[in-house]
């Protein structure tokens, strides 16, 4: 994907990072204003007790809500550990380094806390891992990005040159690995289901995006020889946290922690499948044949797996046989079956609501019909209609 289509696809993910990260940029030019002991003293308690009540909140409604999705124990583990870890910090800032003085030298952070930063990182970013990919989190995939920081860490402390701006870094280099992720999921998920809104990944682009405004947030802290430094990456660690369990738990459904369950089973089933034994032409005649007469797309839960009913293929065959035969995958495979539908709807019914046209073509909702069929069409459902459809007829 193209950067111009990365924003014009995305541009509401971008619009919510360029936000966060403005509001970050204001925090910290007005966080030096904030008096020092005033922060010390009620300030950062306060940060800090609000994020540990929350984080505890987290996992206990997470642990409630699990539903039986990894992803989700995932999450609960991740944020009864962050309450640990923020525990054990607020003690040594309150009571062993009680002045919050910066380290001595360039940076504000010294290596061992810089080592501490990245881990918390990494447990913020093992949740949309897990989610991307069902059975990422083992103990070795662990171990391959904490121990380069461990190591980075030591080497620190060894030799004579400053390398704690490359463990500054670090939670960025993450955080692009896992936008490489998210480009993968979304072309899965277009291979594999006729509606991708259920299995929508813009809300991990934006938790991604939260991720990369905090890290860099870090590298300033790394630098920043600002005592109330703390103050912005306090509300902004604490506004990612709210935000996520909000969205985990809140949503009308599970989207990609659904598909995710859906993958482990239809590759269960896939795997045993036969090759195919008939021509690709036989398989072409047969699906359009079905999709004809039965117009299964009208499900908006539509999935490739379902095209089994007519032919004997396993998932990989059958999403070849569409990109050979069709030139696409299956998600716009459908999709021009619906937008044709809806054409002929429009054609026939002109006076028929765009509501009851998206939903009778198998669109999830008349917004997603609407965004669709103009992204398809070069123009609006309604436009169409008066210029091309019964509305230009009738007149």
């Amino acid at each position: 994907m193209s950067i111009r289509k990365f924003f014009v696809e995305y541009r509401s993910e971008v619009v919510f990072g360029l936000a966060l990260t403005a509001a970050m940029v204001l925090s910290y030019i007005l966080a030096p204003l904030i008096p020092i002991d005033l922060f010390r003293k009620i300030i950062y308690p306060v940060q800090n007790t609000a994020i540990i009540t929350v984080l505890l909140i987290n996992t206990w409604t997470m642990a409630r809500h699990s539903e039986g999705i990894r992803a989700r124990y995932v999450h609960a583990w991740i944020t009864g550990t962050l309450s640990v870890v923020m525990i054990a910090g607020t003690c040594y800032r309150m009571y062993v380094n009680a002045d919050l003085q910066p380290a001595e030298g360039i940076f504000g952070f010294e290596g061992w806390e810089m080592i501490g930063g990245d881990l918390i990182a990494w447990l913020l970013l093992a949740y949309p891992s897990e989610l991307l990919q069902p059975g990422w989190l083992t103990l070795k995939s662990a171990l391959k990005r904490i121990v380069p920081v461990i190591v980075l860490g030591v080497i620190d402390m060894l030799v004579p040159y400053d390398l704690r701006w490359l463990m500054a870094l670090v939670p960025m280099v993450w955080v692009a690995l896992i936008l490489k992720h998210v480009r993968d999921y979304r072309i899965y998920t277009e291979e594999n289901y006729g509606s991708v809104e259920q299995t929508d990944e813009k809300w991990v682009v934006r938790y991604l995006l939260m991720i990369l405004v905090l890290a860099m947030s870090y590298i300033y802290l790394c630098f920043s020889d600002e005592p109330t430094r703390l103050f912005t990456q306090q509300w902004l660690i604490l506004f990612a946290i709210i935000y996520t369990n909000d969205q985990i738990i809140f949503r009308s459904k599970p989207w990609i922690e659904e598909a995710a369950k859906e993958t482990v089973e239809d590759e269960t089933v896939t795997d045993t499948k036969e090759t195919p034994t008939g021509s690709n032409a036989e398989y072409r005649a047969k699906l359009e044949e079905w999709m004809t007469r039965e117009k299964p797309y009208t499900n908006p839960e539509f999935r490739l797996m379902d095209l089994r009913r007519v032919l004997p293929l396993n998932r990989t065959y059958l999403s070849q046989l569409i990109n050979a035969e069709y030139g696409c995958n299956f998600y716009q495979f459908v999709t021009r079956y619906r937008i044709e539908d809806a054409k002929q709807l429009m054609t026939d019914h002109p006076d028929m609501k765009m509501q009851d046209i998206a939903e009778q073509c198998g669109f999830s909702s008349p917004t997603v019909f609407a965004r669709i069929f103009a992204r398809e069409t070069g123009t609006s459902p309604s436009e169409w209609n008066s210029h091309m459809g019964g509305g230009n007829r009738k007149k």
